[in-house]
């Protein structure tokens, strides 16, 4: 019989003050050998081949495709690829510095999507209203593309400023959102007119920003819902279907026992009242200036 492998034949990523830390498997600071070979082939393939990029390709990062491919060096290599095409493609460095989503207050009104604060763990706070979809009005105001172009300008600042600074300080590796979806209020006939935007933005946050969902709530699901989530499912991986809590009108109670009341707004059942409105704050410690420009993060894990 072959001896078992060590717990960790990776350290501790820098920067953990949290003492009660433990890494996930998987994690920097809990890899398996073959997982470690897994993560330094990806590495030194990306190296070679000229895609190498200093500043996104950190350990962590990496990681996340190694898992969302359960550590087959084939697969990661492909998704991981992809995922670089895709983002030359897409124009993903001309959206980070240059975007500008001038319609959002427009927008707002008819399908907010909005970051907000943070859980109880430490992850930021994502949160869709889609049953206020106005289909026609929101067409009006924007387009897809747009849709989808703020969307990734969102996940960007998210791995590149909201992360690092929850990570830094709850004292451990954050990598995950908290995310509610709203369907209070939504008809078949929208969902379905905006479901080809829905589609591809799961794709995006699936295969171009893998091992990113930590909790995701899905609250004031009506009779109807059933059928949309069997269209839904069938976009995402088992994996992330296995972590989204599906809830009724009685949510609240659920919902705080993960969000703290001030960080909840009022209408999902806690004390927050944003002035100008939540949706349209992006209200988080991602906002203080003295955070932002010292948030050397220990590198993103999970919480």
């Amino acid at each position: 019989m072959s001896a078992p492998e060590p717990a960790s034949v990776s350290p501790m990523p820098e920067g953990v003050t949290d003492p009660n830390y433990r890494p996930p498997p998987g994690y920097l600071g809990n890899l398996t050998i073959t997982q470690q070979h897994c993560l330094d082939k990806i590495k030194a393939y990306l190296k070679e081949s000229g895609l190498f990029d200093e500043e996104r390709h950190d350990d962590a990062t990496l990681l996340r495709f190694c898992r969302a491919r359960k550590f087959d060096f084939e697969a990661t290599k492909t998704m991981i690829v992809a995922a670089e095409n895709w983002r030359k493609e897409f124009g993903v460095d001309d959206i980070v510095q240059n975007f500008d989503f001038k319609e959002k207050a427009e927008v707002d009104k008819y399908y907010p999507q909005f970051y907000h604060k943070v859980d109880k763990d430490g992850r930021p706070l994502y949160i869709e209203q889609l049953g206020k979809l106005d289909i026609k009005a929101l067409y009006a105001a924007t387009t897809p593309e747009r849709q989808l172009k703020r969307l990734v300008w969102e996940y960007e600042k998210s791995l590149r400023t909201r992360i690092p600074v929850c990570s830094r300080l709850v004292g451990h590796p954050v990598s995950t959102f908290c995310t509610i979806l709203d369907l209070g209020g939504v008809s078949l006939s929208n969902f379905y007119r905006v479901k080809d935007y829905v589609s591809a933005a799961s794709s995006i946050g699936q295969d171009r920003y893998p091992e990113t969902m930590g909790k995701f709530y899905i609250i004031n699901a009506p009779w109807a819902f059933t059928a949309i989530w069997s269209v839904v499912k069938g976009w995402l991986d088992p994996v992330t279907v296995q972590k989204i809590q599906i809830l009724g009108g009685s949510y609240q109670s659920e919902l705080l026992k993960q969000i703290e009341p001030q960080n909840l707004p009022k209408i999902f059942g806690g004390v927050c009242e944003c002035p100008g409105g939540c949706s349209m704050s992006d209200a988080g410690p991602w906002n203080d200036p003295s955070l932002t420009a010292t948030a050397a993060a220990p590198a993103p894990a999970a919480t």
